[in-house]
C-alpha cells in the first residue's frame, strides 16, 4: 500500500544542475508524523543516499531555497540540514558556486568475523575530566527511580543480555539522541565502557593487535592489555584519528570519533568513510566509544559510526558520565556475529552486568526524567564551558576541542612546563590533569586537560581566577 500524503511527504524525484552535468535526485522521504524534526530527517536522508553512493564526491546539492520548494518544506528546514552536514564535513561550501558532496564510503560487505587513573586526592577544586555533574541531577527524580526499581520483584534468574526494559530504554535513547536505529534486541547491557572493551578483547585471538588513539583513554588501554591484546598507538590530530596512517594487520581499532579523548576533535567525514572502508577490506572491527556523544552545543550530535556501518562497528556507551558511576551500567550495540559471540561467552563464564542499575535507568527513562536531565545537563555544561574558555583566554592561551563534551585541552610547550603548572595549581588548591598521562609512550604533546563537571558551579566560578593566574604565570 502506498503511504498516504499526510504520512510521507517530500518524495523528491527531480534533478539539479552540477558544474557540468545534471544528476537525478534520489528519493528523500520526510515523515511529518514523526517526532524527529524535519531538518534532522533531511540531514539523515542526504547522509544515507551519500553513503549508498547515489550522491558522489563532487556532486553539487541544490540551493536551500530550491530544495525547500521541491520538498514542500520551509527554507529553515533545508538550511538547518545543510548546516549540520557542513559541520560534520559531509559537504563543503564553495563561495559563489554552491554546496558540494565531499566524499562517500564504499559499498557494504559483511566481514567474517598508561598509566592507571589515580584516585582523586582529598581537598581542592577538581578540574579534571571524567566526573558526572551531580549538582544538575534531580535528587527527587533519582530517589523516585530507585523506589521504582525496588518495587520490581527480585530476579530468580537474569538474562546475560540485560534487563529487557533497560535495553528498550537504551534503544530509544540512541534513536532520539544519537540517531542510531537500534531495537532492544540489538542492545546488550554492560558494566561500563572499560568492561565492554575487555569483553570484546577476549573474543579476539591471543596477542591480537588493537589500534588505540594516542593520546587516548587509559582505561581502555588497560582493559585491552589485561585481556592479552597488543596495543598499537595510533596518531591523532585536530580532526581525530589519522586513518591514512593505520598499520596493516589490526584486528580492531578503538576510537572516540564524536569527541576524541582527550584532544577533543571530531573525526572528519572523509576519515570516517576511510576507516569503515579499511575495516571492511581487512575484516576488522571498529570499536566506537561514544563517551559524551550527547553533549554537543553547536549543532546536533554527530551521527554514529555504528549508524554508518553497523556491519563493522561496535558502539559503546555508558551512564557514568551523564548520570553517575553508582549505576555501574553501560551498553553495547554490535554486529550480530559479535553480539552472539559475547552472549555465548557470558553464558559460558557466568558473566552478566548488575541488574539494579539497569532498573534505575529504565525507570528514569520511563518517567521522562532522563530526557529532562539531559536537557538540564547540556545547558549547564555549555555555560560552564564558556566560563572555562574565558579563564584560559584571559591567561593569553588557547584551548583545543570542539564545542562539545565536558573538557578541553590547554597545550603547553613541554613536559617540564606541564609539571610546573600542575605544582603551581596544586599550591592554589586546584587539581589538574596532565595531558602526558594520556600518552601511550614517553613522547607526545604536553598540556593540561581541563574539566568543569566535578565542582559545583559556585566552586568552579571561584576557582577560575586562580586557574587564570596559574596559566598566565607559566
Amino acid at each position: 500500500m502506498a503511504p498516504s500524503k499526510g504520512h510521507w511527504t517530500g518524495i523528491l524525484a527531480g534533478h539539479f544542475t552540477l558544474e557540468d552535468r545534471v544528476v537525478d535526485v534520489p528519493p528523500l522521504p520526510l515523515d511529518r508524523t514523526s517526532r524527529v524534526p524535519l531538518a534532522v530527517q533531511l540531514a539523515d536522508a542526504l547522509r544515507t543516499v551519500t553513503a549508498q553512493g547515489s550522491l558522489r564526491a563532487g556532486d553539487r546539492l541544490p540551493s536551500t531555497r530550491q530544495l525547500a520548494t521541491e520538498l514542500g518544506v520551509s527554507r529553515t528546514v533545508t538550511a538547518a540540514a545543510y548546516d549540520q552536514l557542513l559541520a560534520e564535513g559531509w559537504v563543503a561550501g564553495r563561495h559563489g558556486a554552491g554546496t558540494f558532496v565531499v566524499g562517500t564510503p564504499g559499498p557494504s560487505s559483511r566481514p567474517v568475523l598508561r598509566t592507571a587513573v589515580p584516585e582523586p586526592p582529598v581537598g581542592g577544586t577538581d578540574l579534571r575530566p571524567g566526573a558526572p555533574c551531580l549538582e544538575v541531577l534531580d535528587r527527587a527524580a533519582w530517589r523516585r527511580a530507585w523506589r521504582a526499581a525496588g518495587d520490581e520483584p527480585p530476579d530468580a534468574v537474569t538474562s546475560v543480555a540485560g534487563a529487557p526494559a533497560y535495553r528498550a530504554a537504551v534503544a530509544e535513547h540512541l534513536l532520539r539522541h544519537r540517531g542510531l536505529p537500534a531495537t532492544g534486541a540489538d542492545v546488550l547491557a554492560t558494566a561500563g565502557t572499560s568492561a565492554a572493551v575487555g569483553e570484546l578483547a577476549r573474543l579476539l585471538p591471543p596477542g591480537a593487535r588493537v589500534g588505540v588513539e594516542d593520546p587516548g583513554y587509559g582505561r581502555a588501554v588497560g582493559a585491552l592489555r589485561d585481556a592479552g591484546a597488543e596495543v598499537v598507538p595510533l596518531r591523532v590530530d585536530d580532526d581525530g584519528l589519522v586513518v591514512d596512517e593505520l598499520p596493516a594487520g589490526l584486528a580492531a581499532v578503538y576510537c572516540t570519533p564524536a569527541h576524541q579523548f582527550p584532544l577533543g576533535g571530531r573525526l572528519a567525514a572523509t576519515r570516517r568513510t576511510a576507516l569503515v572502508a579499511r575495516a571492511r577490506a581487512e575484516g576488522s572491527l571498529v570499536v566506537e566509544d561514544d563517551y559524551d556523544g550527547e553533549l554537543r552545543y553547536d549543532v546536533a550530535p554527530l551521527p554514529l559510526l555504528a549508524a554508518l556501518a553497523p556491519d563493522v562497528v561496535v558502539h559503546l556507551g555508558t551512564t557514568s558520565k551523564v548520570l553517575s558511576p553508582t549505576l555501574g551500567v553501560g551498553w553495547l550495540v554490535a554486529p550480530p556475529e559479535v553480539r552472539d559471540a559475547l552472549l555465548a561467552r557470558r553464558t559460558a563464564t557466568g558473566t552478566r552486568p548488575a541488574r539494579a542499575g539497569q532498573r534505575v535507568v529504565a525507570a528514569l527513562a520511563d518517567s521522562g526524567d532522563l530526557a529532562r536531565h539531559l536537557r538540564r545537563l547540556r545547558r549547564e555544561l555549555h555555560a560552564r564551558r564558556d566560563e572555562v574558555l574565558a579563564a584560559v583566554a584571559a591567561a593569553g592561551l588557547r584551548a583545543l576541542g570542539d564545542d562539545a563534551g565536558a573538557h578541553v585541552v590547554v597545550p603547553l610547550p613541554d613536559d617540564a612546563t606541564e609539571a610546573t603548572v600542575l605544582t603551581a595549581a596544586a599550591a592554589r588548591g586546584l587539581l589538574l590533569d596532565p595531558l602526558s598521562r594520556h600518552r601511550l609512550g614517553d613522547q607526545g604533546p604536553a598540556g593540561v586537560v581541563l574539566g568543569w563537571v566535578a565542582p559545583s558551579r559556585a566552586e568552579l566560578t571561584a576557582a577560575l581566577p586562580l586557574l587564570t593566574e596559574v596559566l598566565r604565570g607559566h
